[in-house]
């Protein structure tokens, strides 16, 4: 049975400089401004899990992934073809993801979604 098929779930949504975190629904014509500060949120995906908001290594590695255009999203729209995808959770994950992407000529877009930052 597919998991998000059933339901239209909601999308997390994230205003890094803010370190605030929100569900919305994936309406993609509408921009949702953050209530703190009016910059547009970023689509996080499905299955974000913030970190708090005092911990700003975590929201660094945040920042650095959403950047790289990556959203945590663990199922494809049906959800029953993929699992959940790799994302780094520490500043050292993304460290070696960097330095490997220096060192073989990849995008950190790739590296950053790896498991093993030293194999494909």
């Amino acid at each position: 049975m597919c998991v998000y098929a059933v339901a239209s779930y909601k999308v997390h949504h994230v205003c890094v400089p803010c370190r605030l975190s929100f569900k919305r629904h994936a309406d993609r014509s509408r921009v949702h401004p953050c209530p703190t500060c009016a910059r547009p949120l970023v689509s996080a995906g499905h299955d974000f899990a913030p970190p708090r908001r005092r911990d700003l290594r975590g929201w660094s590695v945040v920042a650095v992934v959403l950047g790289a255009g990556l959203r945590y999203e663990g199922r494809s729209a049906c959800g029953c073809a993929k699992e959940p995808g790799y994302r780094p959770r520490t500043r050292a994950d993304v460290r070696a993801r960097r330095i490997a992407a220096a060192r073989e000529g990849l995008p950190l877009a790739v590296a950053l979604a790896r498991p093993d930052a030293h194999t494909g």
